[in-house]
């Protein structure tokens, strides 16, 4: 255990040992924690551990229904220090448990041995991804099971260099974070746009009847005064949204009292709503559904068996822009994990068809949550923590149209942050502006923010070098220089291509098409970054045709030498690009004279100067074996030496020439 750890617990002890543990403290902070009440019991084991109280928060009373004495041993302090960084860590404050993870994972005991993985989740949490990569290595290096939490550690270690990288390159995304009213005291979550309102989840506090509730654990029982955070739907007027009126913000009349209602979907015509219903006593989560009649909502009642299976969970119901589905998340059986994404057909009288799940392709073996489908881009957004990401849950993207779903894409950095990003609701047809929710910039709890999601368009036209005619059909393939991923399209009759990117990542555009040469073209992260929305890319191919030579401009060497000069670096240059974005070609590189001097002066003259620009090419990584050096002297003018017996510069000058041929493709 490091130093600054031990001088912790020991003063922890030491203060204990003066103070005495307060019997109360404790017993009340355990009944909390077994009945996941998180906030309270984190309250009580810092009095329980005599902690300075150096947060702000509720405090709340609690009745012992009996009054017993605990003994002071070392590893109840022990297992108080972990209880607090769970109580921390489950009520997502990632800073606090941080601070006595590291405590914690000093602890020899093996019941402790996990302290090590959940610090290393706090500091990825918190940012710290160096860091946490250090603490999964070392969880790993510690923890003697192949267990899932050796399989998550793996995965956190790839996620956090992921995100390293993503950091460095953000997407083309803002997001502001809504303000009071919208955002208020508890979280705020699953917005819903309509043209005349947005609806969203709020467990701001409500009046209550100051009941007590009485939470046991064993043969220890507290009371509490009833919590006034319960979670309901609210709804406001578009008109409204900044305004900084709270009454602007509608409770709406959905669901039953007492229970908990959120994440609201409504059909395309408005007048039916699907919502997640519990009761904290109940313990499972299912989908009500509810109809509009005179602007009031009829009681809600159960989506049904094919929706709802008892002793499992149906939550965050979704339906599609053209009334045809609903898509849920749920654990229930049948699924490739914890809650699985499902969708079920939506009949016009309300009625459900049997749920079906998304698939492999979608679903993991950890959790989807928070369905989106556009039907205009037919792609489907939701949150997951099973897939490599920045941390906690992320969006996720898939193109298909319930039969078939392409690989998900995360949306990066800033749409995904290292916490919890769930929910999203789209204002506009192709899903770039809306709403989603995220705890990033809470200690605890999601918030809403409005996002707005940009490109960059690369589009450009294809021609042929020679004719200046389209090239049509071409395959034109945009890479990810960092992660390889790929896009491609092909030209259009007029030769036109175009691509959409929303990162200002470095990219690679290569373009093929049969019987001409191929082309590579490179853009960094900082041409990119400086462009705006729209970058021109313009090219021409050359058509390739076995044994044509092809003449080298700009080949210069010393006079009477085989020495090549800066200037012909260029040319040679382009003639390794050329090699290297055509890997399978073969050539044959030559050199010609003009007719001074004898043929057997000419031919060696020539030979060593094709030698030269072969050497100077494999210098740059060309390999040998692809580039056959031959000079044919004067014995191959393309132009006449002398015209009526007197000298031709002009015809020399073009004799003299360095050309290339492809010989194999």
């Amino acid at each position: 255990m490091k130093l600054k750890n031990i001088i912790i617990l020991l003063s922890l002890i030491a203060c204990n040992a003066k103070a005495q543990f307060i019997p109360d403290y404790r017993k009340a902070a355990d009944v909390y924690f077994q009945n996941k009440e998180y906030y309270a019991a984190a309250e009580y084991y810092k009095k329980a551990l005599n902690i300075a109280d150096d947060s702000v928060g509720l405090k709340l009373p609690y009745t012992p229904d009996s009054k017993g004495k605990t003994k002071k041993q070392g590893n109840e302090t022990e297992q108080m220090v972990y209880n607090l960084a769970e109580s921390y860590r489950l009520y997502k404050d990632y800073t606090n448990a941080e601070k006595w993870y590291a405590v914690s994972k000093g602890f020899t005991d093996e019941k402790y041995n996990l302290s090590e993985f959940w610090y290393a989740v706090s500091l990825r949490a918190n940012n710290k991804y160096e860091d946490a990569i250090g603490a999964f290595n070392n969880f790993l290096d510690k923890y003697k099971k192949d267990d899932a939490y050796t399989a998550r550690a793996k995965r956190e270690i790839e996620s956090c260099k992921y995100a390293i990288n993503e950091m460095k390159y953000p997407r083309l995304n803002s997001l502001k974070q809504l303000s009071q009213p919208i955002n208020s005291k508890g979280s705020n979550y699953a917005p819903l746009i309509t043209k005349e309102a947005l609806y969203f989840t709020s467990s701001r506090p409500t009046k209550v009847s100051g009941k007590d509730e009485v939470l046991s654990t064993g043969s220890s029982k507290i009371k509490k005064k009833e919590s006034p955070y319960l979670n309901a739907i609210y709804k406001i007027e578009k008109t409204n949204l900044n305004s900084t009126n709270a009454n602007a913000i509608i409770k709406t009349d959905l669901g039953i009292s007492g229970d908990e209602n959120a994440a609201i979907a409504l059909t395309p015509d408005g007048n039916r709503a699907f919502f997640t219903k519990w009761n904290r006593k109940e313990g499972t989560k299912a989908i009500y559904t509810a109809v509009k009649m005179d602007s009031k909502w009829s009681k809600p009642e159960s989506a049904g068996l094919q929706i709802n299976v008892s002793g499992y969970n149906s939550i965050q119901p979704f339906v599609t822009s053209d009334g045809r589905y609903l898509i849920f998340s749920s654990d229930r059986p049948g699924g490739y994990g914890k809650y699985d994404l499902w969708f079920s057909s939506l009949r016009s009288d309300g009625s459900l068809g049997q749920a079906i799940n998304l698939g492999n392709m979608v679903n993991t073996t950890d959790d989807e949550q928070a369905p989106y489908y556009n039907n205009a881009t037919k792609s489907l957004i939701f949150s997951t923590n099973g897939r490599i990401g920045l941390g906690g849950f992320d969006f996720f993207e898939s193109e298909g149209d319930f039969s078939i779903w392409s690989e998900p894409q995360n949306l990066g950095f800033p749409f995904n942050s290292s916490k919890d990003d769930l929910y999203f609701t789209a204002t506009d047809k192709l899903g770039n502006e809306g709403f989603i929710s995220s705890d990033r910039e809470s200690l605890c709890c999601l918030e809403l923010f409005q996002f707005k999601r940009e490109h960059i368009t690369i589009k450009g036209s294809l021609t042929d070098c020679e004719t200046g005619h389209a090239v049509v059909d071409a395959k034109v393939t945009l890479t990810d220089s960092l992660t390889n991923k790929t896009k491609i399209v092909t030209t259009d009759n007029n030769g036109v291509y175009s691509f959409m990117i929303d990162s200002p990542k470095p990219i690679k555009i290569t373009i093929e098409k049969d019987n001409y040469f191929s082309k590579i073209y490179r853009y960094s992260y900082a041409e990119l970054a400086k462009a705006d929305t729209l970058i021109n890319t313009n090219y021409c191919l050359t058509p390739l045709v076995i044994d044509k030579p092809i003449v080298l401009k700009d080949i210069y060497y010393e006079f009477n030498s085989a020495e090549l000069t800066p200037m012909s670096a260029i040319a040679l240059d382009l003639l390794a690009d050329l090699m290297r974005d055509n890997p399978n070609i073969t050539i044959e590189l030559s050199s010609h004279t003009d007719g001074i001097g004898s043929d057997a002066y000419n031919l060696d003259l020539s030979q060593r100067r094709a030698q030269s620009c072969v050497n100077y090419l494999v210098e740059k990584e060309i390999h040998a074996h692809r580039i056959t050096a031959r000079g044919y002297g004067k014995s191959m003018p393309i132009a006449p030496n002398t015209i009526n017996g007197k000298d031709n510069p002009e015809g020399r000058q073009l004799n003299r020439r360095t050309e290339f041929k492809v010989i194999k493709k």
